[in-house]
């Protein structure tokens, strides 16, 4: 019998399951959220309840990692389960490239939404793509049967002329030709010139859209997207659904609500104020859509994710990736090591916390894992990289067994980054990493923070690793765009 008739049975099979043995998904994805912000993760003056209390309700991962510093790549290998750059998708398009056709996702990559609703589930993405602008790309060409969200890198949260927020924006000059900080007389907007940059042009070519019609939103982003996802998880109660939740908060623009700038109005920096009211509408908006579940008797038969796409630009949001070293852009732990929380009532152990390194493509393969899907070919191809031996199947490992205590062991020995001349490598407590410059070697069983150097001192370690990395690294394709 030939591969796909097999899969074609299995999918069969896996459609024809009572509800209730597979699962809701749901994947909730933060956006530039640091590693040090969360109450569960150390932080101390944001206060956030509801990330925290579905952390106890399940499994925190003090290991997890995304394969990419930024956003768009993170979020093609989240979808895939696989490397990013097996597929050419190593660089974030920003601005205008966005709308370029010839980037995106590939359409020959397979995405969960694709698998998932092949074996009878609903699919629904609310909230940030950034995948690929043009129609090729779309969604709901890539698995989902429902979108409302915007397809670029980011979005302000309400309409012009802004109203019901105080707006923190990035300018080269202000207003009198000079530098610093320049607040406007209602107190509404403030410019700042410390990162010598113009806010990006978000909504440029960039609407909301319900499907691709677009939309007149009024509504907070953040509260819009909570409502989307509320709704959509009420009306498929029915039937197992995937949920794909990518909020852009606390991604810039910053942009923070009246009623929450008043809950923290003890901060002094106004910078910092506003990053922790979008912080905190973030926290209240994964309670409601948690009360939802709870609402409508799905609590106990859904999967759920949360995780940050990338590490915090602490210089732009004010943002913590404490204890570790660096931030987004970087693959220092800060850049690549993220807030990884999965909680199922009653299948996953409440109050856990697990120290293995897992990383964001694990949720594809365990959503499948639970959802009873076999893994089957993805393949990725293209004349630039025709010659290229392309792995087919998922990098992505299946938590459950290490989440329900099955087995101790580590579901990966060996995790990797690419992104240009940066390079690394995490191996047990092993850490190498280049910026196209030596190899250095850390150790984090005494040095989370990537303080002390040990390539000197480790020559063979380095030599080791550092042919783990190419020899994954030749299994890699080049990138379809820069």
């Amino acid at each position: 019998m030939k591969m796909s008739h097999i899969l074609a049975v299995l999918l069969a099979l896996a459609a024809t399951l009572p509800a209730a043995e597979r699962p809701n998904i749901l994947v909730i994805v933060a956006d530039d959220l640091g590693y040090g912000e969360l109450g569960c993760y150390g932080g101390k003056d944001i206060p956030t309840p509801n990330i925290d209390a579905l952390a106890a309700s399940g499994t925190r991962f003090t290991s997890g990692y995304v394969t990419a510093p930024f956003c768009a790549a993170s979020r093609a290998a989240l979808l895939t389960g696989r490397y990013q750059t097996r597929f050419g998708f190593e660089f974030n398009p920003i601005g205008a490239k966005n709308a370029a056709p010839d980037i995106g996702l590939p359409a020959n990559e397979k995405t969960i939404a694709d698998r998932l609703r092949e074996a009878g589930y609903a699919t629904g993405l609310v909230g940030k793509w950034h995948l690929g602008g043009t129609a090729p790309f779309h969604p709901q060409r890539r698995g989902f049967d429902e979108f409302f969200g915007f397809l670029h890198e980011g979005h302000f949260y309400v309409p012009p002329p802004w109203t019901g927020v105080t707006t923190w924006l990035r300018r080269k000059t202000l207003p009198d030709g000079g530098k610093g900080r320049w607040t406007s007389p209602d107190g509404r907007t403030v410019w700042s010139t410390h990162l010598n940059t113009n806010e990006h042009e978000y909504d440029t070519d960039n609407p909301l859209l319900r499907s691709s019609q677009p939309v007149d939103e009024k509504a907070n982003l953040t509260d819009a997207f909570t409502r989307e996802a509320c709704d959509f998880i009420g009306r498929h109660r029915a039937q197992p659904w995937f949920l794909y939740l990518p909020y852009n908060a606390v991604h810039s623009p910053m942009q923070g609500a009246d009623a929450y700038m008043q809950k923290f109005a003890h901060i002094e920096d106004i910078h910092r104020r506003i990053f922790a009211a979008m912080l905190a509408q973030l926290d209240d908006s994964v309670g409601i859509v948690l009360a939802k579940l709870r609402e409508t008797g799905q609590e106990e038969n859904t999967l759920v994710f949360f995780v940050s796409d990338n590490g915090g630009p602490t210089k732009e949001l004010t943002s913590s990736n404490a204890p570790l070293r660096g931030g987004k852009g970087e693959l220092w732990e800060g850049g690549i090591r993220v807030p990884f929380i999965v909680s199922w009532r009653g299948k996953v152990p409440a109050k856990q916390v697990i120290d293995v390194p897992v990383t964001s493509m694990d949720v594809t393969a365990t959503a499948l894992d639970v959802a009873q899907i076999a893994d089957s070919p993805a393949r990725s191809e293209s004349k630039k990289n025709a010659d290229k031996n392309v792995r087919t199947t998922l990098d992505g490992a299946r938590l459950l067994p290490r989440l329900t205590g099955q087995t101790t062991a580590a579901p990966h020995d060996t995790l990797y980054w690419r992104v240009g001349k940066k390079n690394a490598l995490r191996h047990g407590d092993w850490k190498l990493i280049r910026d196209g410059g030596a190899w250095q070697l850390f150790n984090f069983a005494a040095d989370i923070g990537e303080t002390t150097d040990l390539a000197a001192k480790e020559p063979a370690r380095v030599a080791e690793l550092s042919a783990l990395w190419n020899h994954w690294n030749a299994e890699q394709i080049e990138p379809l765009w820069k």
